[in-house]
């Protein structure tokens, strides 16, 4: 094999180094959206409070990710309604005080877009979730936008007394920032 050959071979395969870049839980955030016969929508957060990308040397598209987020800080701006959301009716946080997300595949659908499967898990149930992902801003400093639509009864909560009232769909967005 030639000098220049292997050069060539050490640059690609430097250039696919992988790095780990940890979530900014400062700068990065989880939002939900439920339907709720009487207020029309009910909206509010939970705190992302760490997590882990792998990027490859020079791509914005991740080859994979986890996050962990914080149930027992949930706010939907009436702290009755998040006393009630934290009771074991829906997230048990006494016994489930965190949410997982480790991504199983990722697939690029261009520069700057790409869908992300992965095991998410919420009170205590591990279900496969897709989430559609764009990239904003550079290679170096990459920041994600992602949105999931979830079924709530998937996570075992499907026998608290207001279920008529609340809808089983959650759409949720998420914006990561990476330190």
């Amino acid at each position: 094999m030639k000098l220049a050959a292997v050069f060539a071979m050490l640059a690609a395969l430097i250039g696919a180094a992988k790095s780990p870049r940890a979530i900014d839980p400062a700068h990065s955030h989880a939002a939900f959206s439920i339907s709720h016969i009487w207020v029309g929508h009910v909206t509010g957060s939970v705190p992302i409070i760490s997590g882990t990308v792998m990027l490859a040397e020079g791509s914005r598209i991740p080859t994979s990710a986890q996050a962990v987020l914080d149930a027992r800080r949930i706010d939907t701006g009436e702290p009755d309604r998040d006393r009630s959301l934290e009771s074991a009716d829906f997230f048990d946080t006494q016994r489930y005080p965190l949410w997982t997300f480790t991504s199983t595949r990722i697939v690029s659908q261009g520069s700057d877009i790409f869908e992300m499967d992965g095991d998410l898990t919420i009170h205590g149930v591990t279900q496969p979730e897709r989430l559609s992902v764009t990239v904003a801003a550079d290679n170096t400093d990459p920041v994600y936008h992602a949105t999931v639509r979830l079924d709530r009864h998937a996570f075992g909560m499907v026998t608290t007394r207001l279920d008529p009232a609340i809808g089983a769909t959650v759409d949720v967005v998420l914006d990561i920032a990476l330190k």
